[in-house]
C-alpha cells in the first residue's frame, strides 16, 4: 500500500505519519511506502528517517506528477492555508485551498481513468464551514444536516472543496471522506496564522514561561479536540468501510468536540500550573478574531462520529496534562516535575 500525506510535515501531518509508522499497516494492508509532501521539511524531522518514508518537497501543484508517478492507494489531504491568512489574502487562500485541491482531485481522477486504484481520500475540512446568517441563525446544536453558511474565506474554500469531493466520489473518481475537524489544542511548536491559534497559545506560551494574549472575550465558547483525538479520528475515518456506521451516504463527519469557554480554559491552566503561569495571559479582545472564531459552532451532534467509534476528550484538564506529558521540553514552569 502506498499512502500520501499532503502537509506531511505540518503539525497534524507529522503526527498522522508517526502513528502510521508505528502501525506499519492501514485498512488491513501492509504499508509499503509513506509519501510525505510539503513545501518545507523541518530540520530534524524524525519521521523522514524511516525507510518507509519518501519525501516530496515543493508546492503541491508542481509535485503532482512525482506524487502520482506510482499508484496512490490512500491520500490524506491536510495541506492548507489557515483561516486568518486566508482572510488577509484572498488570492492566497483560493490558490492554496481551492485550486490546489481541484488539481489534486484531477490527478486522482486521471489515475482512476487510467485503470489504477481508486484512492481513498480523506480531506481535512473544519467547522468553519458553518456560520450564522441573519436569515438563518445557527441552531444551538449543529449536525451534518445543518446548512453550512461560512462566514470567512477559509470556511468558504473548505465548503467548496467538500462539494467537489462529493461530486468526484459520486462519479466514482475517488472514494472521498470529509473530516470536519474542530479546533485542535494544545498545538506544540511556533504559533501559526490560524484565527484559532490563540486557543493553543494561551496554554502553550505560559507553560513555557512566556506571555500570551487572548484576543477574545473569556466568555466565548469554543469546540476543541486534542491532537491525540484528532489523529485517532483521521485514521478511523480513513479505515472505515463505505456504507457502514458514520460513513453511510456522502455526508461529511463532524469530529466530536469538547465544548468549553475560554474562561474555563484559563481556569484549568491556573488549577494545573498555578497563578504565576496563568497570570502571564492578558485579555485584549480583537474584533477581527472574535468575528471569525465567534461564527463557528460550539456544540456539535456527535452521532455520526460516535458510529465510527470516535469520542470527545474527557476534559480540558486531560488535554493540558497530555500536552505536558508529550512536550516536557517545552515546559518552563514546575508542572508535574517538568521544566526547571
Amino acid at each position: 500500500m502506498r499512502i500520501v500525506i499532503t502537509g506531511g510535515f505540518g503539525f497534524l501531518g507529522q503526527r498522522v505519519a508517526d502513528s502510521l509508522l508505528k502501525r506499519r499497516a492501514l485498512c488491513g494492508a501492509r504499508i509499503d511506502r509513506l509519501v510525505l509532501t510539503d513545501r518545507v521539511v523541518p530540520t530534524g524531522a524524525s519521521v523522514a528517517d524511516d525507510p518507509l518514508v519518501e519525501v516530496v518537497r515543493g508546492d503541491l501543484r508542481t509535485c503532482l506528477d512525482e506524487i502520482f508517478a506510482q499508484p496512490v492507494d490512500v491520500l490524506i489531504h491536510l495541506a492548507s492555508a489557515v483561516s486568518a491568512e486566508c482572510e488577509a489574502d484572498f488570492d492566497l487562500g483560493m490558490s492554496a485551498n481551492l485550486d490546489t485541491t481541484r488539481a489534486l482531485l484531477d490527478a486522482v481522477r486521471a489515475q482512476t481513468a487510467a485503470g489504477g486504484p481508486t484512492p481513498r481520500l480523506v480531506f481535512s475540512s473544519g467547522i468553519a464551514v458553518y456560520g450564522s446568517d441573519p436569515a438563518l441563525p445557527l441552531p444551538p446544536v449543529v449536525s451534518e444536516s445543518t446548512l453550512p453558511i461560512p462566514q470567512s474565506s477559509y470556511g468558504t474554500q473548505k465548503r467548496i472543496c467538500e462539494q467537489l469531493i462529493a461530486e468526484y466520489t459520486r462519479r466514482g473518481f475517488v472514494d472521498g471522506r470529509v473530516a470536519r475537524l474542530v479546533t485542535v489544542a494544545v498545538r506544540a511548536g511556533a504559533p501559526n496564522a490560524a484565527a484559532s491559534g490563540f486557543l493553543s497559545g494561551i496554554i502553550r506560551e505560559p507553560l513555557a514561561g512566556l506571555p500570551a494574549t487572548c484576543p477574545v472575550s473569556p466568555d466565548m465558547g469554543v469546540a476543541l479536540a486534542s491532537p491525540r483525538r484528532t489523529v485517532e479520528g483521521i485514521l478511523r475515518i480513513t479505515e472505515a468501510e463505505r456504507g457502514t456506521g458514520g460513513l453511510e451516504g456522502g455526508l461529511p463527519v463532524n469530529f466530536p468536540a469538547l465544548t468549553i469557554t475560554v474562561a474555563e480554559m484559563l481556569d484549568t491552566l491556573r488549577r494545573v500550573a498555578g497563578d504565576a503561569v496563568a497570570d502571564l495571559v492578558t485579555v485584549a479582545p480583537d474584533p477581527a478574531v472574535e468575528a471569525i472564531v465567534g461564527s463557528w459552532p460550539v456544540v456539535l451532534d456527535n452521532a455520526r462520529a460516535t458510529a465510527l467509534g470516535l469520542r470527545p476528550d474527557d476534559s480540558f484538564e486531560s488535554i493540558v496534562r497530555a500536552y505536558i506529558e508529550d512536550h516536557p521540553e517545552a515546559i518552563a514552569a514546575k508542572v508535574f516535575g517538568c521544566g526547571e
